[in-house]
């Protein structure tokens, strides 16, 4: 066998002992008991815990996507769930192809709902989320979606509907953060070349409940965080996406923006690495980078990750320090050299942080690097892919990111 053959074989190994080693952590993990979360965490700015739809008989609305399968049966569901708790009848608000439920969570806050629960899958949590953020009305979820990535993290049910019906009428509200990605310029723009970080370069893209998917205007505020988030030319985008989970650039946006969605219809999240193993052999990104207050930096990465948190289908941890209510954004740099050789070292790194396992080898030929900052701006040499919790947002050359601490009330168990 030649050299890189023998690499590729032992690279290969060490993810196959790193995926056992990690099911035996999982596996150990699931029989711990779960600890309760303390009271710190389970109140508000105020230092007032938030109350339950079921202690105050409040109004509860519910933004179901129709093309989820059973959403008709789980209308009935709410309606006998909120009767047995004396509730008053549930709103009910189905998203459209126009509208995925930013404006039917508005509508259900001005109707006087004090919870908002999203029945969908990840893009309707992000909707219902941005509506809600910066309010002081709850969101509920139901996940009946491919990821569920929210959810996942949340540690709430992803496959028993009634359970987590009864978690967003009863939970105890827990206040998180959310993320917010600016695409500065986009691929109209493109002119082949990387913008150097001048010393007064912007680090982070404004964030409010007035962006997003509805087309919001940008915020107010940039002028006093002391950074210039506002896109290059007059027509260039400027609209403010939010995201709970994790937003990239690079690798993990084509690999989304290539998934066939009939093959996830059949086989679920597994459909994301079939279309992520035809972007094995593509070309890294150079990118510019500046974070906070610091000075810009050039980088090669396969990707670049911004998370409010870290966990991902399949047991896969990318971002193994993220948490939801830490007032942090975490950014993972994630590179590989030497084809499959350092895809299956990277793959093996992915599997030992999430059990708690970091290496530090010297010349590894896959590898993620880890940083946690409240502002980003980052600049690309081409347009590259862009998602946001599995959303594609489209091609950018520079984009910018902020996080919005603890913005979004969630129930939670």
């Amino acid at each position: 066998m030649s050299r890189p053959e023998w690499l590729s074989l032992i690279a290969l190994i060490l993810a196959v002992g790193a995926i056992f080693v990690a099911a035996v952590a999982a596996r150990r993990a699931g029989s711990a008991p779960r600890r309760p979360l303390p009271s710190s965490e389970l109140e508000s700015g105020d230092g007032q815990a938030h109350p339950t739809p079921e202690t105050t008989g409040d109004l509860v609305a519910f933004v179901a996507n129709p093309t989820k399968p059973g959403v008709s049966e789980l209308r009935d569901a709410a309606v006998r769930a909120c009767g047995s708790r004396y509730l008053p009848e549930p709103l009910w608000f189905e998203t459209t192809a126009t509208d995925p439920g930013v404006g039917q969570a508005r509508a259900a806050i001005e109707a006087g709902a004090t919870v908002v629960v999203a029945v969908g899958g990840d893009g309707t949590v992000r909707a219902v989320a941005e509506a809600l953020t910066g309010t002081r009305v709850s969101m509920g979820l139901i996940p009946q979606g491919t990821g569920n990535l929210l959810a996942r993290n949340l540690d709430l049910p992803l496959t028993d509907p009634d359970a987590a019906l009864r978690i967003a009428l009863t939970g105890t509200g827990r206040t998180i953060d959310v993320g917010w990605l600016r695409i500065v310029r986009d691929e109209s723009t493109a002119s082949g070349a990387v913008t150097t970080a001048a010393a007064d370069d912007g680090g982070g893209g404004g964030g409010s409940n007035s962006g997003s998917g509805s087309g919001g205007s940008p915020p107010d505020d940039d002028s006093d965080s002391g950074l210039d988030a506002s896109p290059t030319g007059a027509d260039a985008p400027s609209r403010d996406h939010i995201f709970l989970v994790i937003a990239g650039l690079g690798f993990d946006a084509a690999m989304v923006a290539d998934t066939d969605e009939d093959l996830k219809a059949r086989v679920g999240w597994i459909a994301y690495f079939v279309a992520g193993a035809r972007h094995l052999h593509g070309r890294r990104l150079r990118l510019r980078m500046r974070t906070d207050d610091a000075q810009a930096t050039s980088l090669r990465v396969r990707s670049l990750l911004i998370g409010n948190c870290g966990r991902l289908p399949g047991g896969i941890t990318l971002l193994p320090d993220a948490k939801l209510d830490d007032g942090w954004l975490d950014v993972a740099a994630i590179d590989t050299r030497g084809g499959i050789a350092g895809w299956a070292q990277l793959f093996g790194e992915v599997v030992l942080q999430g059990v708690g396992v970091r290496t530090e080898l010297r010349g590894k030929i896959g590898r993620i690097d880890h940083l946690r900052v409240r502002l980003l701006h980052v600049t690309a040499d081409r347009p590259e892919a862009v998602q946001v919790d599995g959303d594609v947002l489209g091609r950018a050359l520079e984009i910018t990111a902020r996080v919005d601490p603890g913005a979004l009330i969630v129930r939670v168990a």
